[in-house]
């Protein structure tokens, strides 16, 4: 219905390649917002580590490894847990529209709290807070105004997300590049305000967007007076599981304890307090302890849950909980770019160019930074053309966006031509996950409709395999490095191609399969399992990440490599080997 309403307002009337001109308005508004939630994130875990020099806050506060990841453990995690709390909101009181203009404002207050100059420690936590509330409201809203808008569309859904996917890519691209060159050549309150700003500034064109975009992700009521068909009758029956009181204590119990861990993790590990050092032991620590027991109740409740449904939802959701595990595996080696490899790019590779060398660096360089931006540009002229009688102020908003993104970009390269010899910036690594599956994409998505397109369980094999490998190669590159003596760059843009092998091979997959195996009327519910585990995965990440200095000074620093090369590869291999059981599982689906 709401799609139909949108094109009778005229919505399908404006097209931009061949789809409605609002996808766009979603693609730039995701484009800003996560060229300010990745260029904040890419040097967070730098600022904190970064030498403290004339009692100066922003040169850095001096954190270990171990003391910055606690943090930025907790804080990635809870990115994933508030998304399951905002699209509730959004669904029962304010609707998909107003949840991403709140969420875009408070994320911006948020980056202002971090970027004012002088800042307390204070305001800097008050601001990674908003970032996480306004998370939480952006996030799950932005794909559900989505997919409203192609309701009526199914056969273009495909790939309105490809380019909605290349959004959020292109974002993440230029904010990791720009807003870390700033930071690491100018200070870093230079960096987390300029992702504040265009977080600002995509929020006003979203908003100066509703003449196009109509009663898009606006609240409706529900009409429960309208009869079911026998399928949805059905679906109602079978789906029909309402929770316990047992449930809702155990619901209860398990986010009380796992609340008070995330926080407790980094205030214990920076000497501020230890809620559960009553419970220490030789072997545990009392945090630990509290978390393998919630751990256990969360799997008690939700395996008792799943109990009681029929046999094939049942089968179902034990797949997707299966594929889950799996994927936490994944991520606990992956989102070592965010916290350990940020550090290594930092410390242990030679980032020192001059000559030729750097000559072939600037060309590269100029070649990865302007032609997107040209094919993003384009896009944007492509946009106000078609829209420009309807949402003329917010395309002047994208048009001052983007004058501003190639200020940048031109003064970025023009500094680094004019040096005779550089270094490059330790976020430039960052991009290159970013670059290679704008880059990648298309060409393994090809793999999934051919006839070499493999079941779920050797498709996250084989990415395991892959980012396995990456650290492989980081490890066989650091044997060589010593005191003074650092690896060579080529080890590390390496290591992120393949990772981002691996990403492209699960990380689209596993939504696909939550989608094709759940009801819909559970949906929302299993999307929530699967937020979790990315949420448990990224705490996971972290704490692993942080005990880069203490596995090097204990053994080495190959040794920390070689121990996410394990990993990886012995989740990949037991995944394969339950490929029946999941076949099994699945009832059919494909």
């Amino acid at each position: 219905m709401a799609a139909e309403t949108a094109t009778k307002a005229g919505l399908f009337d404006s097209k931009v390649l061949g789809h409605p001109a609002g996808l766009f308005v979603l693609f730039f508004t995701e484009m800003w917002e996560r060229f300010s939630f990745y260029g904040m994130r890419v040097l967070l875990i730098q600022f904190l580590t970064a030498k403290v020099l004339f009692d100066d806050p922003f040169s850095g506060w001096g954190w270990s490894a171990e003391q910055a990841g606690a943090l930025y453990g907790t804080y990635a995690m809870l990115l994933y847990l508030t998304p399951i709390l905002g699209g509730v909101i959004a669904d029962k009181y304010i609707g998909s529209r107003w949840a991403v203009i709140i969420g875009a404002i408070i994320m911006t207050l948020g980056h202002a709290s971090m970027a004012a100059e002088g800042f307390s420690k204070l305001w800097f936590f008050l601001g990674l807070a908003c970032l996480v509330i306004g998370t939480g409201f952006f996030k799950p809203n932005m794909p559900s105004i989505l997919g409203e808008m192609y309701k009526s569309l199914p056969e273009k859904k495909d790939g309105a997300y490809t380019i909605f996917y290349m959004g959020v890519n292109s974002g993440a691209f230029f904010g990791m590049m720009l807003c870390g060159y700033l930071a690491e050549t100018e200070g870093w309150h230079y960096g987390f305000g300029l992702a504040g700003i265009f977080m600002l500034l995509g929020t006003i064109q979203f908003w100066l967007a509703k003449p196009l975009m109509g009663t898009l992700g606006e609240l409706k009521e529900v009409n429960t007076t309208v009869d079911k068909t026998p399928e949805q009758i059905k679906e109602d029956e079978e789906t029909k599981n309402p929770y316990t009181t047992i449930d809702y204590v155990l619901i209860a119990i398990v986010s009380v304890i796992g609340l008070l861990y995330a926080f407790n993790d980094p205030l214990s590990k920076n000497g501020v307090l230890d809620l559960f050092s009553f419970l220490d032991t030789d072997i545990l620590r009392g945090q630990n302890i509290m978390a393998v027991l919630a751990l256990i109740t969360f799997l008690y409740l939700v395996i008792s849950r799943i109990l009681r449904y029929g046999k094939i939802i049942r089968d179902r959701m034990f797949a997707v909980i299966l594929l889950a595990f799996f994927l936490m595996f994944f991520f606990m080696s992956f989102e070592q770019g965010a916290t350990s490899l940020v550090l290594v790019a930092r410390d242990y590779v030679d980032r020192t160019l001059e000559g030729p060398a750097l000559l072939i660096f600037n060309i590269i360089n100029t070649c990865l930074t302007i032609i997107p931006l040209l094919i993003i540009s384009w896009v944007l002229i492509l946009l106000a053309k078609a829209t420009w009688k309807k949402i003329a102020l917010s395309n002047i908003i994208l048009f001052i966006c983007f004058a501003a993104i190639w200020a940048m970009a031109i003064y970025m390269l023009n500094q680094e031509f004019s040096k005779e010899s550089s270094e490059i910036t330790v976020s430039w690594f960052s991009i290159l996950n970013s670059f290679f599956i704008i880059a990648l994409a298309s060409s393994v998505s090809k793999l999934w409709d051919s006839k070499y397109n493999p079941s779920a369980a050797f498709k996250y094999g084989i990415g395991l395999l892959f980012v396995a490998i990456g650290f492989l190669i980081l490890g066989l590159g650091s044997m060589g490095a010593s005191e003074g003596v650092k690896m060579s760059m080529m080890f590390l843009v390496l290591t992120y191609l393949f990772h981002t092998l691996g990403e492209l091979f699960i990380s689209p997959v596993g939504l696909s399969y939550v989608s094709k195996l759940v009801p819909g009327k559970m949906l929302a519910f299993m999307f929530g399992m699967w937020y979790l585990a990315l949420a448990i995965a990224q705490k996971f990440a972290a704490i692993l990440g942080g005990q880069i200095e203490n596995i090097r000074e204990e053994y080495s620093l190959s040794h920390f490599f070689f121990l996410f090369t394990i990993i990886p590869a012995a989740a990949a291999i037991l995944v394969m080997l339950v490929n029946p059981l999941l076949k099994k599982l699945m009832h059919g689906v494909r």
